[in-house]
């Protein structure tokens, strides 16, 4: 019996060794990164098509003061309360950080610290970002106003404040791969990238599992936020209007029935009003692409 009790022990032991290696947070190269000079002036551009202000702006903050990323905003899951944090160029922020230590957060989800970030925030999406426009994020975000308000701890309980099983959440679905796939038109493949990375549209648009994956079967099909608010099904199934009522939805937030947007959308809308009117069509277009989810 005791001789038993030993082998479970080294298989519990040798078990829990494994798990632990393969929980480990995994970071990409940065060499080639490293090598490139960010461009504020585009960087502005990736900054408001990867919504960016939404999230990180203090709550209420309209205009201008959505620059000042001093964070705060919070976001009720399944798993417990969310807060965004400081990410302006202050100590208390993001000011210490090298270009490594911003792209392992943004596209690793991995903290300086080396430490797991939550996928709250949408590190899965802003994977498929191009290195280049990851620089030139950063280079426009060191331009905007510090703030050295500190962030706000996480309310996640027990077993979701454990970040190391954080690595096994992304073994299962971290997989950073777009979704729509096959031969696209040059303008499809721009809305794609707007969509699937940049602007994580399948975030809030997708439906998710019991762990909080993503149900990409049921790519942008509706899902939910903040615990009870219904996102709606986007794709064409459902989304019967015209390319010209979807632009000026996702730049004015007016709908055909004379409605007007709200909520979460809002910030969508604010932010799609920054891009060209190509990327818009894109979006447009990619959206008319996605398979329709009944």
């Amino acid at each position: 019996m005791g001789r038993f009790l030993r082998g479970i022990a080294a298989l519990a032991i040798v078990g829990a060794a494994f798990g632990w290696y393969l929980t480990a947070p995994a970071l990409r190269s940065t060499a080639t990164a490293e090598t490139l000079k960010g461009d504020a002036a585009h960087g502005e551009t990736i900054f408001w098509a990867s919504g960016c202000a939404s999230c990180h702006a203090a709550p209420g903050t309209k205009g201008e003061a959505m620059k000042t990323l001093s964070g705060g905003q919070k976001f009720a899951t399944a798993f417990g309360t969310f807060y965004a944090p400081n990410i302006s160029p202050s100590k208390v922020g993001i000011g210490g950080w090298s270009t490594a230590d911003f792209i392992h957060a943004v596209q690793d989800g991995v903290r300086p610290d080396g430490s797991h970030e939550y996928p709250a925030m949408p590190y899965v999406a802003y994977a498929k970002m191009e290195p280049q426009d990851v620089v030139d994020l950063k280079a426009y975000i060191d331009t905007l106003p510090a703030s050295d308000v500190a962030s706000l701890p996480h309310e996640v309980g027990f077993p979701f404040n454990i970040r190391r099983a954080l690595g096994g959440w992304k073994l299962l679905f971290g997989n950073p791969s777009y979704v729509l796939a096959g031969s696209l038109t040059p303008e499809v493949e721009r809305g794609r990238y707007i969509a699937e990375a940049l602007a994580h549209c399948g975030e809030c648009h997708t439906p998710r599992n019991g762990l909080g994956g993503l149900d990409k079967g049921r790519w942008l099909g509706g899902g939910v936020i903040d615990g009870t608010a219904k996102v709606p099904n986007i794709t064409k199934g459902k989304l019967d209007w015209s390319d010209a009522d979807i632009a000026a939805y996702l730049t004015t937030g007016a709908t055909p029935d004379f409605d007007f947007v709200g909520g979460a959308m809002a910030h969508v809308v604010e932010n799609m009003g920054h891009l060209p009117e190509s990327d818009v069509k894109a979006v447009v277009a990619y959206l008319k692409a996605v398979p329709a989810v009944n």
